[in-house]
């Protein structure tokens, strides 16, 4: 009798336990699903599923001009406008759309950022018609020119590479080639110039060790392993939008074949993520792109994906600022490494960085681009705790990172010219009053636009610029062609991100302001933004109903 009331009672309390135990994990599970941001950005498999449904579809002549429904005689404007603008690329651009032409047919980078400048139902006609190319012979302070001898100043800032001008790298590498061409490649022993990089970056990141790369990509790998390494935990933490490099797990959306199943992809700016932060016990760093304080869970924004004119973007510094400081003390109350990814940034917020900028210390820190003084590198500085590769009670036991060009001597030769020049008193200079000057040079460009009556705003943070869209329409990737014709050199993104370097003068910025608001004048007279009145959803939906008509159309064929 009593053997049987205790195993009711052992079976009762075992039941007990299993609720209880699904309670806490259907609690946590709700926690982290309510921590994601709401956008598809903020939900990798959902993403993935959608982005899989989507088949191709193209316009011909007829409906390329008109895909908004536009009438008649709009289409005509634009048809002309498109046509006059080509007959000048043709003209203006013929051996650098030749070589691009040329190159494209082995150079797969070069297919696919040709594919992706516009939204994939107009790149097949454009590449036809607006044949720009890709190809460079010079560079020289704030300019680029092309193959033809066309000059342009330069928004693309090398993807973040052009902090202080091309003739400023130009010459950290041939100062950094002639300190260790006695060495040259020789690779595993380290040149001198390396003890004083540390130096340098130790002194900059507020941190104790230093470990060195060939990408920034690597770095932050090496930044993760470690964080798992030292805390044995397994998620990583990123938030909605962020990019930190291409490898499977901080991309785990589009754009990765494989699913990131130890990553968590959060809001940011949000107490509900700060929640999962502090109650889940399995996440062993949290990564920061602060770049993403333009535009909070968004992705990078490009002109393959402006569909209508809903881009959005803003920064608001004390907002960010107070964002950093309450993640820093969430992961220090959970023995979390944050993880600052300063590898686009770098030192365009501030001689010290982001970290710098935004007043908090980070435990890991990545730097890269800019950093190699215009050479490939990546950089990783870290707590001494966080850095070390093997634990002294288990000696088997370690982490393992080493790249056979790391620490290349030409890389560290010409890292040691930039972080020295960094120092110099004038390129300190270029940093005083930075938001101020960058603040009023963007209002000003507003004031111009508006004034003409333009649907175009740009907002920015400092020297990075996005350019937005206040009318609803299927077009405005269009821009980014008539700004090349203005002499303005703009990455296959589009106007989706410009980037200034520091040493942009009063006079050549507001030459750039000029060839923008002419660009932008020209598109209006070519009716690009005269569709038929409408909003940004009903565009939305509009192609929605294409995209299923031409699946169903498929399968149908199927």
């Amino acid at each position: 009798m009593l053997t049987t009331e205790l195993g009711t009672i052992a079976t009762y309390l075992a039941g007990a336990g299993a609720c209880a135990a699904f309670f806490t994990r259907g609690r946590a599970r709700l926690a982290l699903s309510r921590a994601k941001h709401r956008s598809l950005t903020g939900h990798a498999r959902m993403a993935r599923r959608v982005a899989s449904l989507v088949r191709f579809y193209d316009f011909d002549e007829a409906r390329f001009f008109a895909s908004d429904g536009a009438a008649e005689e709009v289409a005509a404007r634009r048809r002309e406008g498109f046509h006059r603008l080509a007959a000048l690329y043709r003209t203006r651009f013929p051996q650098t759309a030749a070589l691009t032409e040329e190159a494209k047919a082995g150079l797969s980078d070069l297919q696919f950022t040709a594919a992706y400048r516009v939204p994939f139902q107009y790149s097949r006609f454009v590449r036809r018609h607006l044949a720009s190319g890709s190809f460079l012979a010079s560079s020289a302070g704030v300019t680029v020119t092309d193959l033809d001898g066309n000059s342009f100043y330069d928004l693309t800032g090398s993807y973040g590479v052009n902090l202080l001008g091309y003739d400023f790298y130009k010459k950290c590498i041939a100062e950094g080639s002639e300190a260790v061409r006695e060495l040259g490649p020789v690779l595993g022993a380290y040149h001198p110039v390396v003890a004083e990089n540390v130096a340098h970056l130790q002194r900059i990141s507020g941190l104790d060790e230093v470990s060195f790369h060939m990408s920034g990509t690597e770095a932050v790998m090496q930044a993760v392993r470690l964080a798992r390494y030292h805390t044995r935990r397994s998620h990583l933490v990123r938030f909605s939008g962020a990019y930190h490099g291409w490898w499977g797990d901080v991309q785990p959306g589009i754009g990765n074949p494989v699913p990131a199943r130890e990553t968590y992809t959060l809001e940011e700016m949000s107490e509900r993520a700060l929640h999962v932060i502090r109650t889940r016990a399995d996440i062993a760093c949290v990564l920061i792109n602060p770049l993403q304080a333009l535009h909070p869970n968004a992705p990078a924004p490009a002109d393959s994906s402006l569909a209508d004119s809903s881009r959005r973007a803003g920064f608001d510094r004390p907002a960010y600022a107070e964002w950093l400081h309450r993640l820093r003390d969430a992961c220090t109350d959970r023995g979390i490494a944050l993880i600052f990814d300063e590898v686009f940034l770098g030192f365009r917020l501030a001689p010290g960085g982001a970290q710098q900028y935004f007043g908090v210390q980070a435990d890991l820190v990545t730097y890269g681009k800019t950093l190699g003084g215009g050479l490939p590198v990546g950089v990783l500085c870290g707590r001494g705790a966080l850095m070390k590769r093997s634990r002294e009670s288990s000696p088997a036991d370690i982490c393992f990172a080493r790249g056979t060009f790391n620490a290349h001597p030409y890389v560290m030769g010409t890292m040691r010219a930039f972080l020295r020049h960094l120092q110099s008193a004038e390129v300190q200079a270029l940093y005083d009053g930075l938001d101020d000057t960058w603040d009023q040079r963007a209002a000003e460009l507003n004031r111009c636009l508006s004034n003409e009556n333009l649907p175009v705003r740009v907002a920015h943070m400092q020297t990075i610029w996005t350019v937005l869209y206040t009318r609803p329409s299927r077009y405005n990737w269009m821009l980014q062609y008539y700004l090349r014709a203005e002499g303005l050199a703009l990455s296959w993104v589009g106007t989706g991100r410009l980037i200034f370097s520091l040493n942009y003068t009063e006079d050549q910025f507001a030459e750039v302001a000029k060839r923008f608001l002419a660009a932008a004048q020209a598109m209006e007279r070519d009716g690009w933004w005269a569709g038929p009145a409408t909003t940004d959803r009903a565009l939305r939906r509009q192609i929605l109903r294409e995209v299923l008509i031409h699946r169903w159309a498929r399968r149908a064929r199927e």
